[in-house]
């Protein structure tokens, strides 16, 4: 994975000696290529500046990386134990919820 402007790109590598990125954190598509890491890391950079000129040029706000903000649906089952799990370990639901997910996820 490789960082730009904050965003993040995936790069694969083929049989033909081409390395594929593609920015996994916008909804639009920003894609890129190159034969070498650092022709990569150039294209990479060229085409996130590009796609932010080009929402620019066409007055529209570019899509951002994730905010960190996640709208969440329970069961009101489950939400009532998520909540008595977070007063338990004496903590808003929204800390215990983030880090209940980082230890799912292995952030930590």
């Amino acid at each position: 994975m490789i960082e730009y402007g904050g965003y993040q790109a995936m790069v694969k590598y083929d049989d033909a000696g081409f390395f594929h990125g593609e920015v996994i954190d916008t909804r639009d598509v920003i894609t890129f290529q190159g034969t070498s890491v650092a022709e990569l890391h150039r294209a990479f950079k060229d085409s996130v500046d590009e796609y932010l000129n080009v929402c620019a040029e066409r007055g529209r706000n570019p899509d951002k990386p994730y905010s960190g903000k996640v709208a969440l649906r329970l069961t009101p089952a489950l939400h009532r134990a998520a909540t008595a799990a977070a007063q338990a370990a004496n903590k808003s639901l929204n800390a215990w919820l983030a880090e209940t997910v980082e230890r799912a996820t292995r952030m930590s």
